[in-house]
């Protein structure tokens, strides 16, 4: 585990009701940070390029491709394959992919080492968990009940769920708002840029896993705390004064 200096700057069933305000909150990102998604990600993606007559891309390649919404992915997958679409037909090609990936979305997917042992071990003390993902909300939510993590998140928002997505700041308040908790009790678990920049912009200190599928290297993103595996993320709360 490594201190970072930052630089100035309908109820679904596991949403409850609120806490009090002055609990500690551990907001998380969903793909690369608690699950490995990328190969599920690749092969819904491989499947949508072969359909428009696109090589396919390997998992590696589509991990830098991750963290920015669906529609980002798709634009990038096919810039990478012969050309970016027409500004026109990207909600087409978005529409033709979403079916594609939630036929396939928990095949290959798994939890990270730890993840979900350890967010229950800070729910017991106390903690309240929420996912803030770029990912969109449906799909979201099915793949935490699916892979095991029911019961521990609060509250999951996605990429759809405001007018805006990380890295604006207004993603993690408006999560945050909706659970009724103080930001000033809250820390961002990610893996990326977008993860880092939204918890900056918001006031909030940010965790980085060193296994994600950022497009910068964790140990410049700026990140409180870059921790190796979930085994360090209790300390890493501690370190920030969080217990």
């Amino acid at each position: 585990m490594k201190m970072d200096q930052r630089r100035p700057t309908s109820a679904p069933p596991f949403e409850r009701a609120p806490h009090p305000g002055s609990a500690q909150v551990l907001l998380c990102d969903l793909d690369g940070t608690l699950i490995d998604s990328a190969p599920d990600l690749a092969a819904a993606v491989g499947e949508l390029l072969a359909r428009q007559g696109r090589p396919p891309l390997t998992v590696e390649a589509i991990k830098t491709m991750i963290g920015d919404g669906v529609p980002k992915l798709i634009e990038r997958a096919f810039a990478a394959t012969g050309g970016a679409p027409p500004a026109g037909e990207l909600a087409a090609l978005v529409s033709r992919y979403m079916p594609l990936y939630e036929a396939r979305m928990t095949e290959l997917t798994r939890p990270y080492p730890g993840a979900i042992e350890t967010l229950r071990a800070l729910k017991d003390a106390g903690w309240r968990l929420a996912v803030c993902t770029n990912k969109p909300e449906a799909p979201s939510r099915a793949i935490v009940a699916a892979l095991g993590f029911d019961g521990l998140f609060e509250a999951v928002a996605g990429g759809d769920s405001f007018p805006v997505r990380k890295p604006d700041p207004g993603h993690l308040l408006g999560l945050l708002g909706r659970m009724g908790a103080d930001p000033a009790a809250a820390v961002m678990l990610g893996d990326g840029q977008n993860d880092v920049l939204a918890a900056a912009r918001a006031g909030l200190p940010a965790i980085v896993v060193a296994h994600g599928y950022g497009r910068v290297p964790v140990h410049e993103l700026g990140a409180e705390v870059v921790i190796e595996s979930f085994s360090e993320l209790p300390g890493a709360l501690a370190a920030l004064g969080r217990t």
